[in-house]
């Protein structure tokens, strides 16, 4: 088979590696160099004063990097990373399984429910530190935020997964056509399906928690959780009436599960969001490897965020009873899963940089600088794991955490971290050699490093930051037997954020508060990038029971506040159908719009809402376009019946190649290097 342009294959030497490409240095003088490195000063206001920022010139980079395969059931993120994206592989999924296109409500809404019971598993997930008040206090802690549940962790518990999948059905099927119900012990969740047998409006029992849906007896229509709950021993028995499933067996994961439908008792209303996309961002100097396994390149170093399961002696997150990695198994199964330690697993992805300070692209990663520190910046779509010190179940949480962030060279700088955005700095020390931070960013998805000295000063230091964060392994781009199409795209497109977490967006606040009926966070657009886009959501305490007749509103401005316009306007919370006796007292606004063109340098999000309500927190994020993009190295590392292989191709912005394979294929991982060519 005749290999592609630009493509290189090694094989099989397990423990060669590939010789990173020398980077070559402009053909400049030092004073046009100096003339490059000019900065204009950026102030952000504060709600406790000002901020002096560094907007860093970009030379050029790879914002957004996105791989898919032809893989039939695993494609990776190209194929999953928007909603667009995310409904189309759904239904091919589900047309595959079923031989029927989804169109109807019903189907649409049980092809998102065959994908997730596919890609994401029961399971107990790191919590963030949401109110900053450590990960086990503070408020709410269930991550509620779509994304970052599908992509960061891939696992939760039946409430987390639930409140995160309403907003997959926001988008899916219009306003409010998912809500979070209480069974006993457990959170279920139901669909609003309209048309055919559901009239003008019915909610039905879509749960994936426990791969369970239950249709009437005679197979016409879904059944909702009140219809369920008077006769749930009859509708959960596996055998009763097992023609009128249309193969999808009831209670997939286990047959006792059947139990949790005994009682209805609470509904939650608009309990979950989706912020931006996941995007990741490849710096000059950096590659990102994300491994499809626990144990990273020396199989023993295992960084996670979740439960410690210890199943077969591999600490971290694992789900034996799941229809993850064995998607073909679902549709027509007549027994359900059966039981296998580590079915589903977590797998990771590592941040190796190395800025380069003598031609001045560590500026890329930079957000302030002087004569006396530096400070980079990091941020992820995935969340930040640990090494905890111990086998306990959440030895996460304590201290001792190792290999997260992990400083390499020499240097006699100190060094201080924030995990606000700036807002506040905490001492992390003297620079050494191996310097390991995790304890400061885990659990998290951004951090500010900051180096008490000059860049000049650190021209020779051999700096190298490695940050290792946790993903979902089903989000990846997996290769197949026998040959393999790789599609590969960058979009340009950045994030500027202030949030998830309350505190990094009290670093934004201009005006009004937190914890009152109205809050205004402000963004800066990076030099360099023209604004797109605006995502935002807010965290609000609506009460219980929820008025409908409430209105919400999210808004922005690009001129310092003289005029609004609309992100979200008249926010609802819909009340429909048959309703619990019981609320949840809370709920999300959220929502996106494209940015005007124009010259303006910062970006205004205003929450508020007409009936008093506080909101709890909020969040606000900055889509941004870079201009010029670096070549990025695409490799691949993979086993099959031959040995193992890797495979290198430098590509452009967007290209298409075909990577050969031979038999019993498993993706090892896969990198992201961005390549400066000039």
């Amino acid at each position: 088979m005749a290999l592609p342009a630009r493509t290189v294959i090694r094989s099989p030497r397990p423990c060669r590696r590939f010789a990173t490409a020398a980077r070559r240095l402009r053909n400049l003088s030092a004073p046009c160099l100096a003339v490059r490195a000019r900065r204009r000063l950026q102030i952000a206001g504060t709600g406790a004063g000002f901020v002096v920022l560094l907007a860093a010139t970009l030379f050029a980079e790879v914002p957004d990097p996105q791989l898919r395969t032809d893989h039939p059931w695993y494609p990776g993120e190209l194929a999953l990373s928007t909603f667009e994206r995310l409904f189309a592989t759904q239904a091919e999924q589900y047309r595959r399984a079923t031989g029927t296109k989804p169109v109807t409500d019903e189907q649409r809404a049980l092809a998102s429910w065959f994908f997730r019971n596919t890609h994401y598993a029961h399971g107990e997930e790191g919590a963030h530190d949401w109110w900053g008040k450590g990960f086990q206090a503070g408020g709410d802690l269930r991550n509620r935020e779509y994304w970052t549940g599908l992509f960061a962790h891939g696992f939760g518990l039946c409430g987390t997964t639930h409140s995160q999948w309403s907003a997959e059905m926001e988008f899916l099927l219009g306003h409010g056509r998912g809500r979070g119900v209480g069974a006993a012990g457990h959170n279920a969740f139901e669909v609003w399906l309209t048309g055919g047998a559901y009239g003008a409006g019915k909610w039905a029992l879509l749960d994936h928690d426990l791969s369970t849906v239950i249709f009437d007896t005679g197979g016409a229509a879904l059944l909702g959780l009140a219809d369920v709950q008077r006769d749930w021993k009859q509708l959960t028995d596996r055998k009763f009436a097992a023609e009128r499933q249309r193969g999808w067996l009831v209670c997939g994961l286990h047959p006792g599960d059947g139990a949790s439908y005994a009682s209805y008792n609470v509904a939650e209303y608009l309990p979950g969001y989706a912020g931006p996309p996941p995007m990741l961002r490849v710096r000059r100097g950096e590659s990102v490897r994300r491994y499809f396994a626990p144990g990273l390149a020396d199989g023993k170093t295992f960084v996670f965020w979740g439960r410690n399961y210890n199943a077969t002696g591999i600490p971290g997150p694992e789900r034996s009873l799941t229809w993850v990695n064995q998607p073909e198994q679902m549709h027509g199964s007549k027994t359900g899963t059966p039981f296998k330690a580590g079915q589903a697993r977590y797998g990771n992805a590592v941040s190796t940089y190395r800025p380069d300070f003598a031609n001045g692209d560590y500026r890329e990663g930079v957000v302030d600088e002087g004569p006396a520190h530096v400070t980079f910046s990091f941020r992820t779509p995935y969340v930040i794991g640990a090494t905890p010190p111990d086998n306990s179940a959440w030895g996460i949480y304590k201290d001792g955490g190792r290999n997260g962030l992990v400083l390499r060279g020499k240097s006699a700088a100190k060094v201080s971290v924030s995990v606000d955005d700036g807002g506040t700095w905490k001492d992390a020390g003297e620079f050494r050699d191996g310097l390991d931070l995790t304890d400061f960013v885990k659990g998290r998805q951004s951090y500010q490093l900051r180096l008490h000295t000059s860049a000049k000063a650190l021209a020779n230091s051999g700096l190298v930051i490695t940050t290792v964060c946790q993903l979902n392994p089903a989000m990846l781009p997996r290769l197949h037997d026998d040959g393999a199409q790789v599609t590969f795209a960058a979009s340009g497109l950045g994030v500027t954020s202030a949030g998830p977490t309350k505190p990094e967006a009290q670093t934004h606040v201009v005006a009004g508060a937190f914890d009152s009926p109205t809050v205004t966070l402000a963004l800066r657009v990076p030099a360099g990038t023209v604004a797109r886009r605006i995502y935002a959501a807010a965290h609000t305490a609506t009460g219980n029971p929820p008025r409908p007749e409430l209105k919400s509103h999210i808004e922005f401005s690009t001129d310092a506040g003289k005029t609004w316009r609309p992100v979200v306007k008249d926010w609802q919370i819909p009340r429909r159908g048959d309703e619990p006796k019981d609320f949840w007292s809370q709920s999300f606004a959220y929502g996106s719009v494209d940015v005007p063109a124009g010259k303006f340098d910062t970006v205004q999000v205003r929450f508020r809402n007409d009936g008093g309500k506080r909101y709890l927190r909020a969040e606000a994020h900055l889509i941004q376009e870079t201009p010029q993009l670096d070549a990025t190295k695409v490799t691949f590392s993979w086993t099959d019946a031959n040995g193992p292989h890797l495979a290198s191709r430098t590509v452009g912005k967007a290209e298409t190649w075909k990577l050969p394979a031979g038999k019993n294929v498993q993706t090892r991982w896969v990198e992201f290097e961005a390549m400066n060519q000039r």
